[in-house]
């Protein structure tokens, strides 16, 4: 017989309906909450902030050109690092005993160490391609080099001049090359043209060893070396200077360091007659006469000037300005051999001297 549990049993009474259902009182609806009154605003309660506003045109063009130059400059920087690899393994110990033999010759001339040195191995290989443009021989003929001077080389870039001027002076002269910092801050231009030229002049003791680097800042113009050089060398650096408003200035110093009857070498791409400077300059150009009367005007006199790098081709208005032409060809195969048939750019070439008496003020 199965017991009966209490479950049991009540489960029995719901399912036969039999007995009487305990009474279920009904559950009062919850009550909903009061709402809460937001507190009322007070008089210094901040303003919701307003849209910012749009950046104007300036503004635009102005972060545009910094990411361009950013962008530029990264370029560069990776085909100076690819340059850099193939450099060192090109200077073998047979380079580097050439390089030796040409550094170390005693010349007769200037013209005579030029020309040895510009057929000296120890070049880049793509520096010999530009002599029918740049006529390095000729060009410092007319300025009057000779092997036992010290010659300031002012903005060396590339160091394409500095890679014959170095040998030429090396024996019984002195060559002295301005440098921007090499350890600056990473992003400026000027720190990378620095460490450009420091790993230059390290490649090749042989040739280079005897540089001196002088050390410049580019927005304090100082060279210090008050009347011990015989010849400044300024290449295709003009422009430079007054983009960044030191013409005067730099020309002040250059004079400066000059001694009596020392020679200013310029060359400098040439813009048309009627540009104005401070435009032409952004590109590159200058108009020749404007810097015959600025350099005068700085305590100079011209004494000679010569068509030797003159190009009639070159026309002068591209919109990437002269790095459109060769070597820099800024637009890379874009139209690369249009701008290859004209070559390198339309170019003053002018000495001036430094007066062993000073003009009187005027």
């Amino acid at each position: 017989m199965i017991k009966s549990s209490p479950v049991f049993a009540v489960f029995a009474l719901l399912v036969t309906g039999c007995g009487s259902a305990p009474k279920l009182e009904p559950v009062p609806p919850a009550s909903s909450p009061a709402p809460i009154a937001s507190p009322a605003p007070t008089a210094s309660a901040a303003p919701v902030a307003a849209k910012a506003a749009e950046p104007t045109a300036e503004e635009q063009a102005k972060a545009k050109a910094k990411l361009d130059a950013a962008a530029l400059l990264e370029r560069d920087r990776a085909k100076f690092e690819a340059e850099q690899v193939a450099e060192v393994a090109r200077w073998t110990p047979a380079l580097r005993a050439e390089a030796k033999r040409v550094a170390d010759a005693r010349y007769a001339t200037g013209q005579a160490a030029m020309r040895a040195v510009v057929a000296g191995k120890h070049r880049r290989p793509a520096s010999p391609e530009r002599d029918q443009d740049r006529h390095p021989v000729e060009t410092f003929t007319f300025y009057g080099l000779e092997p036992g001077m010290t010659v300031l080389e002012f903005a060396p870039g590339e160091a394409w001049f500095t890679e014959l001027l170095a040998p030429v002076l090396a024996k019984r002269g002195k060559l002295i090359a301005t440098t921007t910092d090499p350890d600056g801050p990473k992003g400026e231009r000027t720190t990378f043209y620095g460490q450009r030229f420091k790993a230059f002049l390290a490649r090749s003791p042989e040739a280079y060893g005897k540089v001196e680097p002088l050390l410049i800042f580019p927005a304090a113009p100082k060279l210090g070396l008050a009347g011990s050089v015989d010849m400044v060398v300024m290449m295709r650096a003009m422009h430079g200077v007054v983009n960044a408003g030191k013409l005067d200035v730099w020309l002040a110093e250059m004079l400066a360091a000059l001694k009596p009857g020392g020679i200013l070498a310029i060359e400098q791409h040439r813009a048309a007659p009627d540009a104005k400077p401070e435009e032409s300059a952004k590109k590159g150009y200058l108009p020749e006469k404007w810097v015959i009367e600025r350099v005068e005007a700085a305590g100079f006199r011209l004494v000679a000037r010569s068509e030797l790098n003159a190009n009639p081709k070159d026309t002068k208005d591209y919109a990437e300005g002269v790095w459109t032409l060769p070597p820099s060809f800024r637009l890379g195969d874009r139209d690369r051999a249009t701008y290859a048939a004209i070559g390198e750019s339309d170019r003053m070439t002018l000495r001036f001297v430094k007066p062993a008496h000073p003009a009187p003020a005027k």
